[in-house]
């Protein structure tokens, strides 16, 4: 019985985790918003702008919530990042760390 009960936890665990994972197809939709200033190819032109391809997913997460909760504030960044879901955060996120 103690058997069942740990596969059962861990059958819950391994479903929960694949719910939730990123969607780089979905994420690269998403980010055709961020492309105007961070690039299409996650590269900026202007040199103001930071540059997306290849960052951390978790830098990139960290940083569009920080704009979502006002810990970080900019005209243009702040109403963007409040539109996105957490599961757009995560798959723009991830869309952009695949990039090279």
């Amino acid at each position: 019985m103690k058997k069942v009960t740990i596969l059962g936890i861990f059958c819950s665990l391994f479903t929960f985790a694949n719910c939730y994972a990123a969607d780089i197809e979905a994420g690269k939709g998403t980010a055709a918003i961020c492309a105007g200033c961070h690039g299409a190819d996650g590269h900026a032109m202007n040199p103001e702008w930071p540059n997306l391809a290849g960052q951390n997913v978790k830098y990139i997460e960290n940083q569009l919530k920080n704009f979502q909760n006002g810990n970080r504030k900019n005209d243009m960044m702040t109403p963007v990042a409040q539109s996105l879901d957490a599961e757009a955060v995560a798959n723009v996120a991830a869309y952009f760390s695949s990039l090279k």
